[in-house]
């Protein structure tokens, strides 16, 4: 349950900052120690450290803020020292891995792959079956917790 209340601020971060730095979503899924995001800024200047984040410190400051109240010897575990300061950090530490995709081919294998972590970890059977995944909203299913944007770019078939 308390997986899911992390899932749940990192929902709330995703919806704001779609809004804020006008991007689709085309794909995306919230493990239990991580999350895979395909967009598409539709801006032609953006920086994807911004939108990064405004995904992400909403997420720090509220668990900071829960454990506090909550669970205050656990803090320690988020505790980082180092010889110019003393701070809390939530996410691992790094840049992430994002690069930019423009084949059509590659940005539907990245949704499989996406949509596919929670079956390869034996979470669920089907991808559509995590909630926390837009594997549902590409499956048709009517109640998802956040909707894709439907702009990806289509396989073109060849010979036709």
């Amino acid at each position: 349950m308390s997986k899911d209340r992390t899932r749940t601020w990192f929902v709330e971060a995703l919806r704001a900052a779609r809004q804020k730095h006008a991007f689709d979503l085309w794909a995306w899924v919230v493990m239990p120690e991580h999350v895979h995001l395909l967009i598409w800024p539709r801006r032609s200047e953006y920086r994807i450290e911004t939108i990064l984040a405004d995904l992400k410190r909403p997420v720090g400051q509220q668990a900071v803020a829960w454990l506090k109240e909550n669970s205050p010897e656990f803090l320690d575990k988020l505790t980082v020292r180092n010889r110019k300061r003393t701070y809390r950090r939530f996410w691992q530490a790094g840049p992430g891995q994002d690069r930019n995709v423009v084949e059509p081919v590659v940005v539907h294998k990245i949704i499989d792959y996406i949509h596919n972590n929670p079956v390869r970890r034996g979470l669920v059977q089907r991808p559509e079956d995590w909630p926390w995944s837009s594997a549902g909203d590409w499956a048709g299913v009517e109640d998802v917790v956040v909707k894709v944007d439907r702009t990806v770019p289509r396989i073109q078939e060849f010979g036709t």
